[in-house]
């Protein structure tokens, strides 16, 4: 299946060395780590408890795979998490379906084709609040562009391909806040 999943997405070297990243605890253990900020490798190393040069052997893997990046300061080098490419990792693995509808066709009733959809009225505007049973807040790009039209103004006036995106709770900032006794 894996082997599937890389020759249908157009993955080849890169799918590999993404799958070899992936595959094991420790490497996911500094992204993990990473997640709260970019770390020196010492100070990783430290963190997860494995010496420097095998944390520098892991980070090299998770490097040639593109999911961090190297940082230099001087003589001080710094690891960061690269949060886009692992989004498009994740991508390859989205569900695609192909469609034809008439041309005026909305969004919403393109949608309602091939997904169980429940919709609620918020003021004056749609907004859809599950998908396939999967609650909620959802956005859309046709053509890899935003629009301001709601899923029920939209129409398709031309061949199009939309990305229907459920919004997840990714946390971009965490302040752990404490208060001063």
């Amino acid at each position: 299946m894996v082997a599937n999943v890389m020759k249908d997405s157009g993955m080849n070297r890169d799918g590999e060395n993404l799958f070899k990243a992936i595959s094991s605890d420790t490497r996911l253990s500094i992204l993990g780590h990473l997640s709260e900020g970019d770390k020196h490798i010492s100070g990783l190393a430290r963190e997860i408890g494995i010496s420097v040069p095998v944390a520098a052997r892991h980070v090299k893997i998770l490097e040639k795979a593109e999911l961090i990046e190297r940082k230099k300061f001087g003589n001080t080098h710094m690891i960061g998490i690269k949060l886009s490419n692992i989004y498009s990792f994740l991508d390859h693995f989205a569900e695609n379906r192909k469609l034809e509808v008439e041309q005026g066709t909305t969004l919403l009733e393109a949608l309602k084709s091939v997904a169980a959809v429940e919709i609620k009225k918020v003021g004056n505007r749609i907004k859809v609040v599950s998908t396939d049973g999967e609650e909620g807040f959802y956005v859309y790009e046709v053509d890899g562009k935003f629009s301001s039209k709601t899923v029920d103004e939209y129409e398709f006036h031309e061949d199009a391909v939309v990305e229907w995106k459920k919004l997840v709770p990714v946390t971009k900032k965490r302040l752990l806040v404490s208060i001063r006794r």
